[in-house]
């Protein structure tokens, strides 16, 4: 694209600067200090972490567009500290590839952990950098390597059908993937989540456990109580405007005009709605949660619609 054609992109609200992580290294990454042996990694758009215990190395999660520098990180932190740098676990928070599609690079004798649905859905997808976690639970496991305790939970299906919560009660720390981008909004379809209703149950739920840190998956910097919290007042607001928007958005005109077109009239009452529900929540969140303006719309379609078909609001029988 030329410097021609980019100017004619559309501009967006400036990004407040509380929703950006500290700067990257020469390598492209970022690793920080959770509480203790717990440490975060970033590249400003994916993050994981790491725990060093007495055991060796227990890995949450491995995104690939952090590769090889989840190692290069866990080195260094080694070596500043006088451990060992082996990795020995690896834990997966789901099975999705932009979150695990790392985890072949690292010993094959490692233990891998995690949802007994993740396993098979694993096994289902047969990708060679996504090796199935030999190890599963069903609802509850708590771990503890090398004399940290960690524990995995899960409560139903929510971005995926095996999003777990990790839970570090030694370090304070809470890991949620993919629910809460701390200081900005969830991107396309609630963070291109599978089920709408879990998605928006699942903050209360890690809400429930004491903790401070919140290592949500994504972004440059790590997350608090306060994230989580106005990530979920966030949603609740486009929860309401959405049934505002079922009440009032007349579809009439749209089939008067398209006539027999009727997926032309659907989509421009659906798109309707989509924005109108929208409008105020843009409005309410732009400078507080990066990119409101950017996804809200399309947030506010994907959660209407399962109001609408989930939860059955605003459906009519026929006489």
């Amino acid at each position: 694209m030329s410097a021609t054609e980019t100017a004619t992109l559309p501009d967006f609200a400036p990004i407040p600067r509380e929703a950006l992580g500290p700067a990257l290294n020469e390598q492209g990454y970022y690793v920080g200090r959770v509480e203790r042996n717990l440490y975060y990694v970033t590249d400003g758009t994916y993050m994981c972490a790491f725990l060093t215990t007495s055991d060796g190395v227990v890995v949450l999660d491995a995104p690939p567009t952090l590769g090889n520098n989840i190692q290069r990180a866990i080195d260094e932190i080694a070596a500043a500290n006088g451990v060992s740098n082996k990795v020995t676990h690896l834990i997966y928070s789901h099975h999705h590839s932009d979150h695990v599609g790392a985890a072949s690079l690292f010993d094959k004798n490692a233990a891998r952990i995690g949802h007994e649905e993740t396993r098979t859905l694993l096994l289902r997808d047969n990708d060679p950098a996504r090796p199935p976690n030999e190890e599963t639970f069903q609802d509850q496991a708590n771990l503890v390597i090398g004399g940290e305790h960690i524990n995995l939970a899960f409560h139903g299906p929510n971005h995926s059908p095996d999003n777990i919560l990790i839970h570090l009660p030694d370090h304070d720390t809470m890991m949620l993937v993919d629910i809460c981008n701390p200081g900005w909004v969830p991107i396309y379809r609630s963070n291109l989540s599978e089920d709408i209703p879990g998605y928006l149950e699942a903050p209360a739920n890690a809400l429930a456990y004491e903790w401070t840190h919140f290592i949500g998956g994504h972004m440059g910097r790590l997350g608090k109580r306060d994230d989580l919290a106005l990530h979920q007042q966030y949603m609740a607001d486009i929860s309401e405007s959405s049934r505002t928007a079922i009440d009032t958005v007349d579809p009439t005109p749209y089939f008067v005009k398209y006539g027999e077109n009727f997926w032309a009239a659907l989509k421009g009452y659906l798109d309707e709605c989509a924005a109108t529900t929208a409008a105020p929540v843009i409005e309410k969140y732009t400078g507080v949660l990066a990119a409101a303006d950017v996804f809200t719309e399309d947030v506010s379609f994907e959660v209407m619609q399962s109001i609408r078909l989930d939860l059955g609001y605003g459906a009519q029988v026929h006489p």
